[in-house]
Order: structure tokens, then sequence, then C-alpha cells
């Protein structure tokens, strides 16, 4: 079965790190571009993250920038977002996606479930 599974979500204070996991199954990350995107309360799903397949060139929403990494581990068929000095605005349902080209922005994207992120105080 192609999958995705996300995990790593939880709650923490403001300045606080959590590491995101998007393990896939049933195919190889290598050969696809991977994207993380958010989903606060109330607000639409962004992109916040992208590595490219071809290259492993990646990108990062400003809102993020400086704070969060993406990552991939070929070895263990996963991507990674590490998150750093999270504030309350990061409060989310986290989620990966992979596609050939797009970072997950195509109609035909792999999804994983989500996790949720909470950050309070």
């Amino acid at each position: 079965e192609v999958q995705l599974v996300n995990s790593g979500g939880g709650s923490v204070p403001p300045g606080g790190s959590l590491r995101l996991s998007c393990a896939a199954s049933g195919f190889s990350l290598n050969d696809y571009s991977i994207g993380w995107f958010r989903q606060a309360p109330g607000k639409e799903r962004e992109g916040i993250a992208c590595i490219h397949s071809l290259n492993g060139v990646t990108y990062h929403k400003d809102s993020v920038k400086g704070r969060f990494t993406i990552s991939r581990d070929n070895a263990k068929n996963t991507v990674y977002l590490q998150m750093d000095s999270l504030n309350l605005d990061d409060t989310a349902v986290y989620s990966c996606a992979a596609d050939e080209m797009t970072c997950g922005m195509g109609p035909s994207a792999i999804w994983g479930q989500g996790t949720l992120v909470t950050v309070s105080s």
C-alpha cells in the first residue's frame, strides 16, 4: 500500500522544538518532491517547506525560514521537519505530501494523515 505516515506532533511551550516525520511506504521518497503543509484553526492550508527530488534543493516560507528545516533521509525513506523557536502562531495540523514535481501541490499528490502541533504557555 502506498502511503505517508506523519508523526512527531505534540504540545510544547513557546520557544520549544519538535521534529516531525513523514515516512513513506510502498514507494521511494527519493523519486518524489515532498512538501510540508499546515492548517491552523479557522485558516486555509499553507505550504511551508519543500524538498525537491532531483537535486535536494529546499524551500522554506518566509514565516518559518531560519526556524524550520526540511530534510530527507533516503535510507529511512523519511522526510523530516525540524521546528525550533516555536511560537503561538505555529499551532496547526501539519501534513506532508508527495508528488513528482510540485512538492505535493498537484492533484495526484499522496498525503499523510497529519499531526497536531500545539504551542501554548
